[in-house]
């Protein structure tokens, strides 16, 4: 139930202060992150070591055996962050300049959670056939990269063309990254309820990138696809969906789910995709008011909802718990239960980088959604707590281990000698920990300086 001591008000006006907060920080930092050292300068004669003559001797030996890129520069812990700015949270088109932002701060989790090295790059560009080409030829100079915002149905060729042809890991976060921690927070939201996740009728409120995502995994993790349906901005996806099927050479990952969900062949909207639906995963047009209190009052007995949309949820959190829902989810850090694609990412590519993992599959995704949820269960469950939230960030290390261990299950490490779970987790930990340290330490000396208070506070 909603707290009855915290009035809608007050509850509201929480939910604005970080976009004001974020207007004043933005301005005055004015930008989140910036290129540090990682090797000693301790005088004159350093320069002739990382420069010129010096560096010509590491040059040589990587033009004669092009692996030594590796242990050479710093090519093993640098990912780009990649976005074309059409598909910005949920402000849409926004092109590049008005994207960087966001990746920016893509950027700072990387490092902040998982110690590796980003950099954010946006592209003058809406060709698909330009963003491939560009990320191809990005490809010396960064260990993965990080494809994010980019509009569907787009997204989709782009991420499918880049891991035939890429030879370093693409991950599209939008699509994998989301469907990973969305798979956690339901498997345990599942056990909260007391229901079986691979019975439970699902509906999925938006059938772009994220959620043709999360319908895969989920359903790659056992959910029945034909008990459950995805609603698009024209109605329930099915076999009767003509306008798809005439565009189907361009929606392909659409007029898919449209043969294999929705078995009973309901139409309608958003209102009958609910009726009777155990959990209810919306990514779909920014909120409120998209997912109505009523419809929540239609759903299944101990219903879950998980309203993702950004910067405003579908339907706010304390609408769905007095319509009856037991698990509530979005994707904001101040809201309980934050389904939010920052919770694996940054791990998932540190184990995937110290392996030198050619790609990150379905299955890599799985195996760190399945340890996710399994970190949260270890503490306790509850219907506010189905996730651990960014703070306890020991569970980065973690699943960095796990997904470099089903890494060289699957046999794409480039590694000479495999590693174990625990060398992988010490390796990592320490890298995390040395990120958070030298944060706090700039912190505490001034070089991130404390910015002012605002008027109100």
């Amino acid at each position: 139930m909603v707290d009855e001591t915290i009035t809608k008000e007050e509850l509201l006006a929480r939910a604005k202060k970080p976009a004001a907060d974020a207007m004043r920080l933005h301005h005055y930092y004015r930008g989140k992150t910036q290129t540090a050292l990682r090797c000693p300068v301790r005088g004159l004669g350093d320069f002739a070591i990382w420069y010129t003559p010096g560096v010509a001797a590491p040059c040589r030996a990587i033009a004669e055996d092009p692996g030594l890129v590796y242990e050479y520069t710093s090519k093993w812990n640098t990912v780009a962050v990649i976005s074309d700015g059409t598909r910005v949270l949920g402000l849409g088109d926004i092109g590049p300049k008005a994207g960087l932002p966001v990746m920016e701060g893509k950027a700072l989790l990387y490092k902040y959670l998982g110690g590796v090295d980003a950099v954010p790059i946006t592209l003058d560009t809406k060709d698909p056939d330009e963003i491939i080409r560009t990320v191809l030829m990005l490809q010396p100079a960064f260990g993965g990269v990080n494809l994010e915002d980019i509009a569907q149905p787009k997204c989709f060729r782009i991420l499918d063309t880049l891991r035939e042809h890429a030879e370093i890991p693409i991950w599209h976060d939008d699509q994998q990254g989301t469907a990973s921690v969305v798979l956690a927070g339901l498997i345990n939201a599942a056990k909260v309820v007391g229901k079986s996740l691979k019975d439970m009728r699902i509906a999925f409120i938006g059938a772009g990138a994220a959620n043709v995502a999360c319908s895969r995994l989920i359903f790659a993790y056992g959910v029945d696809p034909s008990n459950c349906v995805m609603v698009d901005i024209n109605g329930i996806l099915g076999k009767h969906r003509r306008d798809i099927y005439m565009r189907r050479s361009e929606f392909v990952q659409q007029w898919y789910l449209c043969q294999f969900t929705n078995g009973e062949e309901i139409e309608g909207g958003v209102e009958e995709a609910l009726r009777g639906a155990d959990a209810v995963i919306a990514f779909s047009t920014p909120g409120p008011g998209v997912i109505k209190p009523e419809w929540v009052k239609t759903m299944a007995k101990d219903a879950i909802v998980f309203a993702g949309a950004n910067p405003i949820p579908e339907i706010w959190p304390w609408e769905a718990k007095e319509a009856g829902a037991v698990v509530m989810a979005t994707g904001r850090s101040d809201f309980a239960n934050q389904v939010n694609n920052s919770l694996c990412f940054p791990g998932i590519f540190r184990g995937t980088l110290d392996v030198r993992a050619t790609t990150i599959t379905d299955e890599m995704a799985i195996a760190a959604s399945v340890a996710l949820a399994e970190t949260a269960e270890e503490k306790g469950l509850s219907p506010d707590y189905i996730l651990p939230p960014m703070t306890e960030w020991q569970l980065f290390p973690h699943l960095a281990a796990v997904v470099a261990m089903k890494a060289q299950e699957q046999g794409l490490t480039q590694l000479p000698e495999p590693i174990t779970y625990e060398d992988e987790y010490q390796r990592a930990t320490e890298m995390i920990k040395a990120s958070r340290e030298a944060t706090e330490i700039m912190m505490r000396d001034g070089l991130i300086p404390a910015a002012p208070e605002s008027d109100e506070e």
